[in-house]
């Protein structure tokens, strides 16, 4: 089990821990939550070792393997398959290990371990991991550098998974994860065979995959079973109990207090009055815990236009190339509040830029209501804020004439105060970046509002708040999110982006998730048309006579193992009836290398049909 015992750190001379404790059992998901800026990363830190403690100590079973996402993987020539494979240290050293041990003894401890820890079955459990973090098998042969950095941070995340840790620390991982990803991994998290300890603000997460609560608050740990809405209700209950007590010691306080003040200095009655302030100094102080500090978003309304806002008729979208997106007819009005579903790389950022006005159309009809205004965020518009800026100057630059008080006020309408508003970008919080980007997407008071994953790096409150301002807002509100709880409260219309096409999705969000979470993909998209491939260049055709070599090679090494398990299986002393379990062991080490042969055999032949396709 983890333990945190009576642990005390500050930072800058600012306490994080006075005194905490915290006792996690083994193999308990735990989600940590509390406050922007209370210690979460921090005590992570602390549990890796990274960081010294002032006093206390925190203990982990000796030999236990901590984990949790490296930033990123590297941009380099190795493809995702391998590198996921490689995050597994043990079985990777293992594996070179056997390629030149000759002791005998040795040679049977690596082969044992590898069984152990289901080595030959690795290939197939990483490629899963990368599937459902939204990598197609095509994809996991392509090298890292192919990718953005939002993609490797997935790597880096199936790395991790694949290396199944004792302990798994997990810091916001959903928030590089589009609804799929997310609902994914939340389902995997719930089977995980270890302890998890994981950060998040997505009450979905909190709720389905976690055990219990560690709540980090007014520098303590405490530990509530259950997920993420039985603590809040605990926490609402506790909250309301200690308030009744509170106020009832502070009335205590008050008679005893009043009873001194007449009477001390009356002769007669100084014993009682003195036995009263004894009284009032051994009494304990009832602190009512803060109810957690209001956040706000407060967006600008906007006059009514007449329906519709935009429609679209046998519209088409793409980037130059072929259209990704064909046969649009959509229609929106201002009081629309729509979600899009569909995997990652359907199209939904595609048909939010298209209504948001950031691509046109290539062919149909679009038409716009003329005095249509449109708010547009996406999650990387926070890495475009000028970071040497203040907020301040950020809205200044958009309302030059207005003065600073009404520009003040319009930063505190989302939460930004008086020390937020001048302070550069650079020093603010990813919550306090996102509610600027938000306040300067809804300045001009939109009339269709987009929003591109909005809820990345806000907190529950704030994403509580960003619920109340979306369903009070009067204007038509475009949602792509991996918060299904952020959706299931907004959205009353479901539009699904898949196979090129935009249509409505007539169930509700809890049966796309049963859908997804089934692995539903029955419907194949429709074959291209054949046209003449292009002649590979010769850095394309180096490449993929490496990737012929490269499973060759691993082709040689399981032919190597198997005829080495058959020697082995044909030893007559080994079916006596003393070694019947070391049978058993040999014989489920043979058919898991004949699995892998099988796959490594399918990975040959597609690296060699496109080798003779290029050439």
């Amino acid at each position: 089990m983890l333990k945190i015992e009576d642990i005390t750190y500050s930072v800058e001379g600012r306490p994080l821990f006075e005194g905490a404790s915290a006792t996690i059992p083994t193999g308990h998901k735990v989600g940590l939550v509390g406050r922007n800026g209370a210690g979460k990363t921090t005590l992570f830190r602390l549990i890796r070792g990274e960081l010294a403690l002032e006093s206390g100590a925190i203990s982990i079973p000796s030999r236990a393997r901590i984990g949790g996402v490296a930033q990123e993987v590297p941009s380099s020539s190795t493809s995702l398959l391998d590198t996921v494979l490689a995050a597994d240290t043990e079985r990777a050293a293992l594996l070179a290990e056997s390629e030149t041990a000759h002791d005998p003894h040795r040679i049977a401890e690596i082969q044992a371990r590898l069984a152990d820890i289901d080595a030959w079955s690795a290939e197939g459990r990483a490629s899963a991991i990368l599937k459902g973090l939204g990598f197609d098998a095509e994809a996991q042969l392509r090298p890292c550098s192919d990718f953005s950095g939002g993609w490797r941070m997935r790597v880096a995340l199936a790395g991790v998974l694949f290396a199944q840790p004792d302990y798994l620390l997990l810091d916001e991982p959903t928030n590089y994860l589009d609804l799929e990803g997310a609902l994914w991994l939340e389902s995997y998290l719930a089977k995980y065979p270890h302890t998890v300890l994981i950060i998040s603000h997505d009450r979905g997460l909190l709720n389905r995959a976690v055990q219990g609560i560690l709540h980090l608050d007014n520098r303590k740990l405490t530990y509530w079973q259950g997920g993420y809405d039985q603590f809040a209700r605990q926490m609402a209950e506790r909250r309301a109990v200690l308030q009744a007590e509170a106020k009832k010691q502070e009335a205590r306080r008050a008679h005893l207090q009043s009873f001194v003040d007449r009477f001390k200095a009356k002769a007669s009655k100084a014993v009682q009055a003195q036995s009263r302030v004894k009284m009032l100094e051994k009494m304990t102080p009832i602190t009512a815990p803060e109810d957690a500090k209001k956040v706000v978003f407060t967006f600008p309304a906007p006059e009514e236009l007449s329906p519709p806002i935009i429609n679209i008729e046998g519209g088409a979208v793409g980037y130059g190339g072929p259209p990704i997106l064909r046969k649009l007819s959509l229609r929106i009005d201002q009081d629309d509040r729509i979600a899009l579903l569909g995997r990652n790389g359907e199209g939904k950022s595609t048909l939010s830029k298209l209504l948001a006005g950031k691509l046109e159309a290539c062919e149909g009809r679009m038409v716009k209501s003329s005095k249509l205004r449109i708010g547009y965020f996406a999650q990387h518009q926070v890495d475009e804020l000028h970071i040497d800026e203040t907020p301040l100057q950020h809205v200044m630059r958009l309302r030059p004439a207005e003065g600073q008080p009404r520009l003040r006020a319009r930063l505190a309408s989302f939460g930004l105060m008086a020390d937020q508003a001048e302070t550069v970008v650079g020093r603010l919080s990813g919550g306090q970046k996102a509610r600027l980007s938000l306040l300067l997407a809804t300045i001009d008071a939109p009339h269709l509002l987009i929003l591109d994953e909005p809820t990345n790096h806000l907190d529950i409150e704030s994403r509580e708040a960003l619920v109340e301002a979306l369903t009070e807002y009067s204007g038509a509100v475009i949602l792509v999110s991996h918060d299904m709880h952020l959706l299931s409260l907004v959205a009353d219309r479901l539009w699904l982006v898949k196979g090129g096409a935009v249509t409505p999705y007539t169930e509700d969000l809890e049966a796309y998730r049963r859908q997804l979470l089934a692995g539903d993909e029955v419907e194949k998209p429709a074959a291209k048309p054949v046209e003449k491939p292009k002649k590979a260049s010769r850095d394309e055709m180096l490449a993929l006579k490496a990737e012929v070599r490269k499973c060759d090679e691993r082709l040689g090494k399981l032919n190597e193992m198997r005829d080495k398990l058959a020697t082995k299986l044909a030893d007559p002393a080994l079916y006596e009836e003393a070694r019947k379990g070391e049978l058993e062991t040999w014989n489920r080490k043979y058919a898991e290398v004949m699995e892998g042969l099988d796959r490594a055999e399918a990975m040959w032949m597609t690296a060699q049909e496109k080798l003779e396709a290029a050439g």
